[in-house]
């Protein structure tokens, strides 16, 4: 029989046997990531991998200015800065899950001559980020090498982080981190030093630990201040990607002080953030570089970079707590938000994404903080996110599964994949195939194949979203559950081919956002939902294998929902289902269909090629047209998209 508890998280103070968490004096990880390779994904997020190989992220050389062989990384002269290690962290790690040997071999060069550019003072990197003092550019490099060592434990790696750590170490505190990106941006510094220090045990590597975050800027205060407020384009605190990084610096410090109140300080603030820019689905905030008071409308979007950046914080918190909601946020991004940064071929990307975006346009007569072209898909363009977004996908695969604290696994990220690991308290090999169509669908078939009869506790998430779930082993009893948020724990003795079933509930709900007027969005299961507007594709740039695409309406988007009160989702419904394509996320190819009723409303009106501000609600209008049945589709499958509409009262 099979024994089912809830959690909040594994146990905070155990220790697994087989994979390297925190050592002591670090707080212990509830979860711990496993090694590049033991996750092996398919279906429609193997084809995702697969996209991104065959497109801009597999062939950047082909375009990217900075990946030529007269980079300062292969030189050790001239210019080498964020660019390269940005493509690097992904492109690596998508070698490696992919078993790709000739993107292996590709990655390998780019750390062999990270490797080799070590000084005898311990400095590494092209000289220009020396004679700058800037240390951020490194921070990047060091994570690729991580990636790179767990995929090959080539022992260098040990060493060539440490006689970089000692060289940090020697710098006078008043030098070391003075400002600019490397200042706000230190914790990823601070995550490396950890990462060697459970490695190799040396002391005085928290001591470098202490004194990075001593010199990083404070996360740990109030984000959102008066003072920013009337400085907010001066503010670095207020720019996107470094308040997405910047959000679990606190909690990364709180494994070595054990001080509660810096995990505290990480959730206050991402509150604060989303209560006042976040009021939108999709899970990001609007920030289209600087977060700008007044300016919280779903139609300022985000940058690509901060996708992918604060998908990795919450990757981060996950590890560090073990709970739920972390897993929830990243999921929430990871299909709603990142599928519609880019084409669907995955060969072009555009600077901004946001729930209402009526068009991907090259023009400038939006209302953003920059000028010029940062909607249109353009292969060529957008500098930072171009190579930054190769990272989003891997690191996503590589948290599907991650071991306890406890000896046992946790499927916490769904999608169809197979985990191979050591669990129990002999490392047993445990093989655990995952059969699923989510987040197209709530059901989960899990078959566990040990390699002999083993006991351990097999976690399974139960999103937020879910108010109740149904799970069941072979042909035991189901049990329903209402646990949103929780863990649920199955212990028994596994045995070859022993089966679990996990059902979620995918009930429509409805959203309403205080902020925006009382806006409605629509959510089924961890998807957002869309009006399906039509899409007009428009080639006006780049070259035959790379082209730049415009996205234009070919559809009204102006609808406003009829809603009931006292029963909100009681006028949409399921209207159609397919099966899962190759590319999902494409508006062809939206596995899932719902209707709605809606009436259009003239007065909502584009203003330049943006849309209009979201009319308060509920709406009333003397010019709306008659009552319509209009058809909505996953966010993450539209590019030009309305997730946050007005909505009419249902006359009684």
């Amino acid at each position: 029989m099979t024994d089912l508890k809830l959690k909040d998280s594994p146990p905070a103070a155990w220790k697994n046997s087989y994979y390297t968490g925190n050592r002591q004096p670090l707080k212990p990880n509830p979860l711990i990531k496993l090694p590049v390779g033991q996750i092996e994904v398919r279906g429609w997020l193997l084809s995702q991998l697969q996209l991104m190989r065959s497109g801009f992220t597999g062939r950047l050389a082909e375009i990217s200015k900075f990946l030529q062989e007269d980079s300062g990384w292969l030189t050790r002269q001239g210019r080498g800065w964020e660019e390269m290690p940005y493509w690097l962290k992904g492109y690596g790690d998508l070698a490696y899950l992919l078993r790709d040997p000739q993107m292996i071999a590709a990655a390998r060069k780019w750390i062999e001559a990270i490797l080799a550019s070590q000084q005898e003072d311990g400095y590494f990197g092209p000289v220009d980020n020396r004679l700058a003092n800037d240390l951020w550019p490194n921070m990047e490099a060091l994570i690729c090498l991580q990636s790179y060592y767990d995929s090959s434990h080539d022992r260098r790696v040990l060493d060539f982080m440490s006689k970089y750590f000692r060289y940090e170490l020697k710098i006078p505190e008043e030098q070391f981190l003075p400002g600019s990106w490397q200042k706000l941006r230190g914790g990823e510094n601070l995550e490396s030093v950890y990462w060697l220090y459970n490695r190799t045990g040396e002391k005085w590597l928290l001591d470098l630990a202490s004194k990075i975050y001593r010199r990083t800027a404070d996360w740990a205060s109030p984000v959102l201040t008066a003072e920013r407020d009337r400085h907010w384009e001066e503010s670095s605190f207020y720019h996107g990607v470094n308040i997405a990084m910047g959000l679990k610096y606190p909690a990364l410090y709180y494994q070595q002080t054990g001080e509660r109140q810096l995990l505290e300080a990480v959730e206050r603030n991402y509150q604060q953030l989303m209560d006042t820019y976040g009021q939108q689905p999709g899970g990001m905030f609007a920030a289209d570089e600087n977060i700008r008071p007044g300016y919280n409308d779903p139609r300022q979007g985000a940058e690509t970079c901060t996708m992918v950046e604060l998908m990795s914080t919450f990757e981060s918190l996950l590890r560090i707590t073990g709970e739920v909601r972390s897993a929830d946020r990243i999921e929430e991004i990871a299909f709603n938000s990142l599928p519609a940064s880019m084409t669907p071929d995955l060969k072009g990307l555009h600077y901004l994404t946001a729930a209402n975006l009526i068009a991907d346009d090259k023009s400038g007569e939006h209302d953003f903080q920059n000028s010029g072209t940062l909607l249109s898909y353009d292969p060529w363009s957008y500098r930072c996110c171009q190579h930054n977004v190769a990272f989003g996908w891997p690191y996503f695969s590589e948290h599907l599964w991650l071991a306890t604290s406890d000896n046992g696994v946790a499927a916490v990220l769904y999608a169809p994949s197979t985990v191979e690991l050591k669990a129990g308290q002999q490392g047993t090999t445990v093989r655990i195939v995952e059969e699923t169509s989510y987040p197209f669908s709530g059901k989960i078939t899990l078959t566990v194949f040990p390699e002999s009869e083993v006991e351990f506790p097999l976690y399974l998430r139960l999103p937020g979203w879910a108010e109740r779930a149904s799970i069941a082993v072979n042909e035991e009893q189901p049990a329903e559950v209402k646990a949103p948020g929780k863990l649920a724990v199955l212990e028994r003795r596994w045995k070859y081919g022993d089966q679990v079933s996990l059902s979620l509930d995918e009930s429509v709900r409805i959203k309403l956002w205080p902020g925006i007027g009382q806006a409605a969005s629509v959510s089924r299961g961890p998807l957002w939902f869309s009006l399906e507007i039509k899409e007009i594709w428009k080639s006006y740039g780049g070259t035959e294998a790379w082209p730049a695409y415009e996205v234009l309406p070919g559809s009204d988007w102006n609808y406003a929902l009829i809603l009931d009160k006292n029963n909100l989702a009681e006028n949409i419904r399921l209207a159609e289902k397919k099966e899962i394509s190759y590319q999902p996320f494409s508006l062809e190819n939206a596995p899932i269909i719902l209707e709605a009723k809606a009436r259009q409303l003239p007065e909502w009106q584009a203003q330049g090629q943006m849309v209009g501000r979201v009319p308060a609600s509920p709406v009333s209008s003397s010019s709306a047209r008659p009552e319509e049945t209009v058809r909505l589709v996953p966010m993450g499958c539209a590019r030009l998209r309305i997730a946050c509409f007005p909505w009419f009262e249902k006359r009684k």
